[in-house]
């Protein structure tokens, strides 16, 4: 992945200075009204526990935590006065915010075609813990994630390490690396999409209703879609800056999106797979989507939900 003339992204919130957040060790979930009782998706970590699976290895690069915007707004501690916001000077900092730029321009570009308008997230990179402002305690035990009731995206660049030591998604230090921690990126700037196209709000409506596993099946849907939107700002990608995806990037990308499939995740954790707890979907429906996303560009090759086939 080559990122020489990609120019950076100030809607970023550098946070990593401050250290971990308050509230200590734990996964910090957000109680109140949102989907499945305890924060929407946040059952995804209460499952890990209960299976006897690190919840780390269940977050497939993805998650989406919503909260009860009253009882978030309660709890909610402003970040200290060392919170940078603007494009951050450092290696990393200066690789998130060229991605992030990426994605602004592409999924602007997109929106534009369609007559709407693309409204771009903030991303908020921390060290540790930090307070998502609508969605309660974010530490990073939980992984990457979204919080649509701020539209922003939580990253601590650890996980970046996980991705490469612990889950194996890609060959450590290799160039195209940098492409499988792009994905990442773009899969929770996917779901930033599914927000502003209203998505979220109406599964998260209809999870309501459901049985933890209906809730579970429709979650993966709603994941799979992060997967091909990433594809689509892939595909997107290349037409502003050419050189941006070298050889081995996909193939990175989709060892990444396997490496973080539910039934490799849960064989590796504890030797078998329950396919009514997937959150994310298998290996295979990942890198599937991934590339439906990628070779066709389009927003309507990624309706998951309405495929005969996930």
């Amino acid at each position: 992945m080559r990122l020489d003339d990609v120019p950076e992204s100030d809607n970023i919130e550098d946070r990593r200075s401050d250290g971990p957040g308050p509230g200590g060790p734990g996964l910090g979930l957000p109680f109140g009204r949102g989907g499945l009782g305890i924060g929407t998706i946040v059952v995804l970590g209460l499952i890990g526990w209960a299976l006897g699976i690190d919840p780390r290895l269940l977050i497939g690069g993805a998650e989406v935590l919503t909260g009860n915007n009253q009882t978030m707004q309660q709890q909610y501690t402003p970040p200290s006065t060392s919170t940078r916001t603007g494009a951050p000077s450092d290696d990393m900092g200066k690789f998130v915010a060229q991605v992030l730029k990426t994605t602004e321009v592409e999924w602007k570009k997109i929106f534009e075609q369609a007559g709407l308008t693309y409204r771009n997230p903030t991303l908020v990179m921390f060290n540790g813990s930090t307070r998502a402002d609508q969605c309660g305690q974010a530490q990073s035990a939980m992984g990457p994630f979204y919080c649509p009731g701020d539209q922003k995206v939580y990253l601590d660049t650890s996980f970046f390490r996980d991705l490469e030591q612990r889950f194996r998604g890609c060959q450590a230090g290799s160039p195209s690396c940098k492409f499988a921690q792009a994905y990442v990126i773009a899969h929770e700037v996917g779901h930033h999409v599914q927000n502003q196209l209203g998505i979220l709000p109406k599964v998260q409506e209809q999870q309501r209703g459901m049985s933890k596993t209906e809730a579970n099946r429709m979650q993966v849907k709603v994941e799979l879609q992060a997967d091909c939107f990433a594809g689509v700002w892939a595909n997107h990608s290349t037409e502003d800056w050419k050189d941006l995806i070298q050889p081995g990037d996909v193939e990175a990308a989709l060892t990444t999106a396997a490496a973080i499939g539910d039934d490799r995740l849960q064989k590796q954790a504890q030797g078998y797979v329950v396919p009514d707890s997937f959150t994310h979907g298998s290996s295979e429906q990942r890198q599937r989507w991934f590339n439906a996303g990628f070779k066709q560009g389009t927003i309507a090759a990624c309706n998951t939900f309405g495929a005969e086939q996930l």
